[in-house]
């Protein structure tokens, strides 16, 4: 007998299916033949209707199957019930770690963000005139692409108009589209080393062979580019990552006739641009090019906000054509609402507000740590690289255990970050981030930090 609440809140047809499920289950064999609709419709006085549509169920499901002249015959019994029964061991909880003082090199300070602002342009953006119904354009909002263009050609001399800009989900994003696009010319990526690491483990996960090409004080080793196979090279011109070195415009020349003689492409990171503290910011690479080699890459990650995940790249227009055709054109990469707001605060002007007040605040933090770090530690270390980003990437003039300065960091709850992993690469620095500080809390967690790092220091 099947157990049918008829005041129960559960559809009667519900009932009736989870009846006879567990009824074929535990006592019936395949082959065998289930009472037809009428008998049950008879039997517990339920309409034809809500037995068919129990039954149907069963019959999606594979339980049973209809056959002519036959009825309903059960096709399998191999049934395993899923377990839910999940121990909260397994359950992911949110950890807050047991840090003091973290000096990751690429964050802003939580309250840099313009939220009340933000907030304020989202009721504003938000309205019947968006059509949430359907797909976006894949290359971002149109008027998105205008201000970032008009941005460009002010602030950073790139050639560019609104039909070249494609706007991404942050800078992994905008490799992994050109390592896709560009896949079927090239095979070997040339980086810069030591050089951004992020860049060369996209390309890698695409199958690139990575040819690592020496630095100069003047930047990338030309000679060493020149002798080898690639024909895409990456490069951080204007403020190199992680030495800081700026590549002169003589060489910016030459870079672009082995572009231009080589049929190659360059992709120009236009890495720490924003936030210079000390020179005005070298014009890009991208608007000395006049034989479109170019591919342009920016990010608004460290001058606006990393969560929003919006980057863009300029591409000139053979890679352009290949974009149109590709079939990740036909989706945005950012969502609606962000690429709607980003565009009317760009509009409106609190971009060029909210840049000079995020120079004028980290200008202050760095000067702040370079001094302190001067002054408490000065003698037993060198700046490799400082004046732009939220980081000072500094490295020991003595001999120093590093190790040791791993375990006394985590033992005083100090988070540290290095420019390379230590892992056999001859180059490394040590990226003291400043950027996700308060200004009061800089002197305390570096006073910390030379206490420890002047225990490493082997004399």
């Amino acid at each position: 007998m099947y157990i049918i609440e008829k005041n129960d809140k559960k559809p009667l047809c519900l009932q009736l299916y989870q009846e006879l499920k567990n009824d074929i289950i535990k006592n019936y064999k395949i082959g065998e033949k289930i009472p037809s609709i009428r008998k049950i419709a008879s039997t517990y006085n339920l309409s034809k209707n809500t037995v068919e549509r129990a039954y149907s169920q069963l019959v999606v499901e594979g339980y049973i199957d209809s056959y002519p002249k036959s009825g309903y015959i059960v096709t399998d019994t191999k049934y395993s019930d899923f377990n839910t029964d999940f121990s909260k061991g397994k359950e992911e909880k949110e950890l807050k770690e047991d840090t003091l003082f973290d000096f990751f090199p690429a964050r802003l300070a939580k309250d840099s963000f313009p939220l009340k602002l933000w907030k304020r342009l989202f009721t504003k953006v938000i309205d019947d005139t968006l059509d949430f119904g359907m797909y976006q354009k894949g290359q971002g909002e149109l008027g998105l692409r205008k201000q970032v263009a008009q941005y460009l050609i002010k602030s950073r001399g790139v050639k560019c108009n609104s039909n070249q800009i494609i706007i991404c989900n942050g800078f992994a994003d905008s490799m992994g589209l050109l390592a896709k696009l560009l896949k079927n010319s090239n095979e070997t990526l040339a980086t810069e080393f030591p050089g951004y690491h992020i860049a060369r483990k996209v390309f890698d996960s695409h199958s690139y062979k990575i040819e690592n090409i020496p630095l100069l004080k003047d930047g990338i080793d030309l000679d060493i580019l020149k002798k080898s196979k690639s024909r895409l090279v990456y490069i951080t011109p204007s403020h190199q990552y992680p030495t800081g070195v700026a590549m002169p415009i003589s060489k910016r020349m030459k870079l672009l006739d082995w572009a231009k003689n080589t049929n190659s492409f360059i992709i120009e990171d236009d890495y720490d641009s924003e936030l210079n503290y000390i020179n005005r910011p070298i014009p890009s690479l991208q608007g000395l090019d006049n034989n479109n080699r170019v591919i342009y890459a920016g990010t608004f990650s460290k001058s606006l906000s990393p969560a929003i995940r919006v980057s863009y790249l300029v591409l000139p227009p053979s890679i352009l054509e290949k974009f149109n055709n590709f079939y990740e054109s036909r989706a945005s990469r950012v969502c609606l609402t962000t690429q709607k707001i980003l565009e009317k605060f760009i509009e409106d002007g609190h971009w060029d507000k909210h840049l000079r007040k995020i120079r004028t605040q980290n200008k202050k933090k760095h000067n702040l740590m370079k001094s302190l770090l001067k002054e408490k530690i000065g003698n037993t270390m060198k700046i490799e690289s400082q004046g732009a980003g939220l980081s000072i990437i500094i490295n020991p003039t003595k001999q120093f255990d590093w190790l040791k300065l791993e375990k006394l960091a985590q033992k005083e709850k100090i988070k540290l970050y290095y420019a390379k992993e230590r892992s056999g690469d001859k180059w490394q620095g040590l990226m003291m981030g400043f950027g996700g500080f308060k200004e009061e809390e800089i002197e305390k967690a570096i006073n910390i930090f030379s206490q420890i790092w002047n225990k490493c220091i082997i004399e």
